[in-house]
């Protein structure tokens, strides 16, 4: 077993929610807590994505990205955030990226419509697709806590260093740590390169990105069969 990562910070523990917990401010700004079990379902923390205002991002987007995929998923994919096609679509990976991410899935049987739940750190484009701030990211994680909670995967694909370190606080370079499995709560969670990386890096040779992300991709897999396999 490698290290346990708890992704939940601990100003966001289990503690029971007050009586008097206004839900309705959860949007209106990021002083409102998030707390842990607030949403019901997915379709009440979609609703609130989409009037969010917890950020200064909510002022340059076109549409909330909130989501894509089974919701009853045992794989989640977390991206770092919208470029301008998914801002466009209110879809996340949908742009060059996305396209590479369902080739990469489909070379394992995996589609992104029945096998995965893909979603972002930061549901609002940043401009100019820059990274998302360290206030931006903490202002939409409880969104994306309660996803997983709800979402319930058993493996967890962490796309690039801006996932990696939004959700778990690992400060380490990407290629320090991908492929690597981190398991959690009864989730086996991996950082990969994100698609983005690998259309800089086009090469096949051994030892490229793409090269390591088909290594990745197939250790996903197998661990997948083997988790259905055991829940059977």
């Amino acid at each position: 077993m490698t290290n346990q990562i708890d992704l939940f910070a601990a100003s966001e523990t289990s503690e029971a929610i007050p009586e008097d917990f206004d839900i309705d401010a959860i949007p209106t700004s990021a002083s409102v807590p998030i707390p842990p079990g607030i949403y019901e379902n997915l379709e009440t923390l979609a609703t609130h994505c989409n009037g969010c205002q917890r950020c200064d991002l909510a002022a340059g987007r076109t549409n909330v990205v909130v989501s894509r995929g089974n919701p009853k998923a045992h794989i989640m994919i977390v991206g770092e955030g919208p470029g301008q096609q998914e801002d466009e679509q209110g879809l996340p990976f949908v742009g060059r990226s996305g396209q590479l991410l369902e080739k990469i899935l489909a070379a394992v049987r995996l589609d992104t419509e029945q096998d995965v739940y893909i979603c972002n750190v930061v549901k609002c484009r940043p401009p100019n697709n820059r990274t998302p701030s360290a206030e931006e990211t903490a202002a939409c994680k409880g969104y994306l806590l309660e996803q997983i909670r709800l979402v319930n995967p058993k493996i967890i694909l962490l796309t690039g260093a801006t996932a990696m370190k939004g959700l778990t606080g690992e400060k380490r370079g990407i290629t320090k740590i991908r492929g690597q499995w981190i398991e959690w709560e009864d989730r086996w969670c991996m950082p990969i390169f994100h698609p983005a990386y690998l259309l800089r890096n086009p090469s096949r040779e051994k030892g490229s990105p793409k090269w390591l992300m088909w290594q990745d991709i197939q250790a996903v897999k197998a661990r997948l069969d083997e988790i259905v396999s055991q829940s059977q």
